[in-house]
């Protein structure tokens, strides 16, 4: 049952994210203005921030120290993970090829004469991330290697509970949302296709799901692991909210947009809390078992019995 259920979110998170990036690209496409897709674009990362967030702090985190494990191994762990994936991200390999482009703006010219730029602390922003050779292909293979990473997270919730694991699928979701748009005007600027472009990105997303399936593997094999594995994926969200997604929100807006910013945030945290509850209803029984069975692998454990079920 897990396994199935492993697949089908992965499955749902890895494309769906990707049809769903078309669909409001589409939409933009259809009459909106630039201003328009930029406020679009702040509200999906403001959203995605929120729920990485909050599944992480929420539901992973909390889930993990319940082991009863030394809480200074876990936060070890935590630190290690965000240093981990702080070296990933250096690579260029966790957060894939797509451009942020968020353009320095041209310096005001104040009341004495002086040149002063807007924000003079180098708060640019310009995130590197196109591919310099190789066309879409460096889009394409950073994008796999993230997808493969975020089905592993995906299938270590779901070991730990059916809930948190619908709860990590749709984080996983809606941060990946407007990554995949990135991906797609990548794409779109080195191909004419927008089929083509489609068809590329959801093939990638399908890496979800091998990463899934290797996940469930991973941890059915080390299940005395699992607690690590889920703190694991805390540090991962809550980098990519705070080390990529807030940052790009992190702009001089009016009041008004400041608010839907907060809006969306606090969208996000609620959206995951909602998932979380309508899951919880027709999952107790089930958590229940799960809990009987890590018990009898503990016991068999202590009496030396290697036997798996």
């Amino acid at each position: 049952m897990n396994l199935l259920a492993i697949l089908v979110a992965t499955l749902v998170a890895g494309i769906g994210s990707v049809w769903i990036a078309a669909f409001l690209m589409r939409l933009r496409g259809a009459g909106g203005s630039a201003a328009d897709a930029a406020s679009s674009a702040q509200s999906l990362l403001s959203l995605a921030a929120g729920a990485l967030l909050a599944t992480a702090f929420m539901h992973l985190l909390p889930e993990a120290f319940e082991s009863g494990l030394a809480p200074g191994a876990l936060f070890a762990t935590l630190l290690g993970g965000l240093v981990l994936f702080f070296l990933l991200d250096k690579a260029e390999l966790w957060h894939h090829g797509h451009e942020h482009h968020h353009e320095p703006q041209e310096p005001r010219q104040h009341h004495d004469g002086h040149a002063h730029d807007h924000h003079n602390h180098s708060h640019h922003h310009h995130h590197h991330h196109a591919p310099r050779s190789g066309g879409g292909w460096a889009v394409l293979t950073g994008d796999s290697v993230h997808c493969f990473g975020d089905g592993i997270l995906i299938a270590s919730a779901f070991m730990a509970d059916l809930r948190l694991g619908a709860v990590a699928a749709l984080a996983v979701l809606a941060h990946e949302v407007p990554h995949h748009i990135g991906d797609l005007v990548v794409l779109r600027q080195s191909s004419s296709d927008a089929r083509v472009a489609l068809v590329k990105v959801s093939l990638a997303g399908t890496m979800t799901a091998l990463g899934g399936l290797a996940g469930w593997w991973l941890v059915d094999q080390l299940q005395g692991l699992l607690p690590y594995f889920l703190v694991l994926a805390s540090s991962s969200f809550i980098y990519v909210a705070l080390a990529d997604l807030i940052p790009q929100l992190q702009k001089r807006l009016s009041a008004r947009q400041t608010g839907a910013q907060i809006a969306w945030l606090l969208g996000g945290i609620a959206m995951v809390t909602l998932v979380s509850l309508a899951v919880h209803g027709g999952h107790d029984h089930g958590h229940g078992a799960d809990r009987h069975d890590h018990e009898h692998h503990d016991e068999a454990g202590q009496g030396g019995d290697s036997h798996r079920h």
